[in-house]
């Protein structure tokens, strides 16, 4: 259920209201929004006793929250979240840009597409350092040592750093470099590494697992918010299907849907999502004129010579023509680039 505050009731009196429902053996969370402030009450329902909270000081009214994922709700939250992480903000209108190489390589490449990125105007930059990959005897990244270019990177650009975490044990690690902690389709439901980079004080991209529905995305973005890390925005990478003609099936309608049901920002990464750079630039422009609050591209200096994914990334050239373009579209649309 969520506890809804009075809108003329103090901070103080949300407080005094969660000591209430800790004491209950509830688990509260305070959501302090523009309008109004709110405490969702997870727990064993059958200790859920609205009656106790009606009358407190600052209550407005309390109600049960149909959803399952309690707190990524928007009964919970009407308005939506802004995730933000140095000049990169995504949601709340605001369209963010993340683009990198798939895999980090050298100092050379990683610079080189951090400065193509920075050209363009947008504010993150993707690469992995720690790569997970279908066979053992594929490259699996520089690991700290690709950590550590992603942070030179960022020092010289200002960009925002978004790379992925594999492991609980590898999360101090990684967010000790990065900005954003990325957890990749695989692991969507590793429910160990969600509550660990739940305990983190990091934004997370969540993506997608190929084959998750959308209440199963959404109860994972809930172990990550139900740790008290409300930074967290939701990737759709695409998903598997009977077709063959792309890498995978990227369902836009997903946005909108998501929209509708959560106060998270959605991400799209059409580079996964079709496995061919062709392809990337017009679902870049899909993606933004349906209002996205953000996108992950991939790009490579060297594309035919990637470690990693060279079939879907884009050059430095191509990306700063896409950009030129969802510009004008978010301009039509009302996003702030």
């Amino acid at each position: 259920m969520i506890i809804v505050m009075k809108q003329d009731s103090k901070r103080e009196d949300a407080e005094k209201v969660a000591n209430r429902v800790a004491e209950m053996g509830l688990k509260p969370h305070l959501i302090f929004g523009e309008e109004r402030n709110v405490i969702a009450v997870v727990g064993d329902d059958r200790r859920k006793d609205r009656v106790a909270f009606e009358s407190c000081e600052g209550v407005d009214q309390v109600m049960p929250i149909l959803a399952e994922y309690k707190i990524a709700s928007r009964e919970t939250k009407p308005e939506p979240t802004i995730v933000q992480a140095l000049d990169l903000k995504i949601g709340g209108g605001h369209l963010g840009i993340i683009a990198g190489p798939c895999s980090v390589e050298s100092e050379e490449q990683i610079m080189e597409c951090a400065r193509a990125v920075k050209r363009t105007g947008a504010k993150g930059l993707r690469g992995g350092a720690f790569k997970p990959r279908t066979s053992p005897y594929s490259f699996q990244g520089m690991k700290e040592e690709g950590l550590k270019l992603l942070a030179a990177a960022r020092d010289e650009t200002g960009l925002a750093v978004v790379t992925e975490v594999m492991t609980p044990h590898h999360v101090d690690l990684v967010a000790s470099y990065a900005d954003v902690l990325q957890i990749g389709a695989r692991n969507m439901q590793n429910y160990q590494l969600l509550e660990a980079v739940g305990e983190c004080d990091k934004p997370v991209l969540l993506k997608r697992g190929a084959s998750a529905t959308m209440d199963e995305f959404l109860l994972a973005a809930e172990y990550i918010l139900d740790q008290g890390n409300q930074q967290v925005a939701l990737c759709e990478r695409g998903i598997r299907t009977f077709e063959s003609h792309t890498r995978f099936t990227l369902p836009l309608a997903s946005v909108t849907y998501l929209q509708s049901k959560t106060h998270l920002p959605v991400v799209i990464d059409p580079s996964h999502g079709t496995g061919h750079a062709y392809l990337v630039p017009p679902m870049c422009s899909a993606a933004v004129a349906i209002k996205a609050d953000g996108l992950i591209i991939e790009i490579h200096p060297d594309p035919a010579n990637a470690m990693s994914d060279g079939a879907q990334s884009l050059t430095p050239d191509v990306f700063e023509e896409t950009m030129k373009d969802c510009r004008k579209i978010a301009d039509a649309v009302g996003l702030k680039m």
